[in-house]
């Protein structure tokens, strides 16, 4: 048997790798992550996570499956992987995932980030809540509030916010898994969220995803014009292999988890389009992924493309206006803006709305000027 020499209650998952986005992501590392496990010690010196030291009859076993029996809520793959990133050391080694444990053994594991306490903090910031009752409640998140507590976020998170907008209610424990947030959204994309207040209704809900029945739809601003004014957007979306900061479609589906997203068209304004997305599934970045793989990446989207001119004459004035574009809307242009649901207590059919915000509607606004005061042929709305 080993003992861990330094652990506070049970270790999770989340206490070795952060949560963000860990539902719909197969890897250990979250993006910030990415970043930072490949630092020598002299950028980043590691901090050590856990310890354990195996007994004196202890068999020969390999590493993975010695830590498995000790972290819970943590699969072989992560642990593999966190070997091969050299975060599992035994006697002060990095050893790899077949290493077989002996008696004696000192293993740690060691990561560039200091551990993070895992409770989360309530702190008072401001929150939309559209509806609430006592089984949930639905928050108009506004862009650039980070969803959940993460490497570099451990504070400030809408998380944050709702523990402590929901801190005299007994039966909410923000630190529970079993209530909270059902779904997500990115960092700097605005709309709607669930949240259940109570397990079984974080239960109920978290099967509709699962079964599709939810109504999800999203307003975007993208690059060019669509060929099709309606389209079905299909191919699995996994980590990009040439970069692990994004996410890519690969359509033969032999990597990635399925994916579909439905689009249409709902004005076109010279060289961007006003579209409304339906997801079918929720991967990671879904709608920036499969909007880039058809060639429209969403306007302003940093991390796939779409902060660039790609559409439009080469004009200094043209450039200019694009940039003053980039300035108004600071972020993707990707509203969450339509969910629909039924009730679990009810059984009701609930359907929420929420207007582009209005970084979103100003640039909308600016397009439509241009357009309509442009007299270059070659624009046709």
């Amino acid at each position: 048997m080993a003992y861990p020499e330094k652990t506070e209650g049970i270790l999770h998952d989340d206490d070795l790798f952060d949560p963000k986005e860990k539902d719909n992501d197969e890897d250990f590392l979250s993006e910030e992550d990415l970043d930072e496990e490949t630092l020598s010690e002299e950028d980043h010196p590691p901090h050590e996570h856990f310890r354990f030291t195996a007994d004196r009859n202890q068999t020969l076993l390999r590493i993975d499956k010695f830590l498995i029996d000790r972290l819970t809520n943590i699969s072989r793959n992560r642990i593999q992987s966190a070997a091969e990133a050299n975060c599992i050391l035994v006697n002060g080694k990095a050893v790899k995932s077949n290493y077989r444990v002996k008696p004696m053994d000192v293993i740690t594991i060691m990561m560039s980030r200091p551990r993070y306490e895992s409770e989360v903090i309530p702190e008072n910031i401001p929150l939309h809540i559209v509806y609430e009752d006592d089984e949930l409640l639905v928050v108009n998140k506004p862009a650039g509030l980070v969803v959940h507590p993460g490497h570099g976020n451990y504070r400030g998170t809408l998380v944050n916010g709702l523990a402590y907008y929901l801190k005299d209610d007994p039966l909410y424990d923000p630190d529970d898994p079993c209530v909270g947030l059902v779904h997500r959204i990115d960092k700097d994309t605005s709309g709607l969220l669930v949240v259940a207040k109570r397990p079984e209704t974080k239960t109920n809900l978290s099967l509709q995803f699962f079964n599709k029945t939810t109504q999800r739809k999203y307003t975007a601003l993208v690059w060019g014009i669509p060929k099709e004014a309606e389209g079905r957007i299909e191919g699995n979306i996994g980590r990009d292999p040439r970069d692990r900061m994004v996410m890519a479609v690969f359509p033969d589906g032999e990597q990635g988890k399925p994916a579909v997203t439905h689009y249409r068209v709902l004005e076109k304004l010279g060289y961007v389009s006003l579209i409304e997305c339906r997801l079918e599934t929720g991967r990671t970045h879904q709608i920036r992924t499969h909007m880039k793989h058809i060639g429209h990446p969403i306007f302003n989207d940093g991390r796939y493309g779409g902060d660039v001119i790609l559409k439009g004459l080469r004009s200094s004035g043209y450039k200019q206006f694009i940039h003053n574009c980039f300035d108004v809307c600071r972020r993707q242009a990707l509203h969450a803006g339509t969910l629909g649901f039924v009730h679990p207590a009810t059984g009701k059919e609930m359907f929420f709305d929420s207007e582009i915000p209005d970084d979103m509607q100003q640039l909308i606004e600016r397009w439509k000027t241009y357009v309509n005061g442009s007299r270059n042929p070659l624009l046709t709305i």
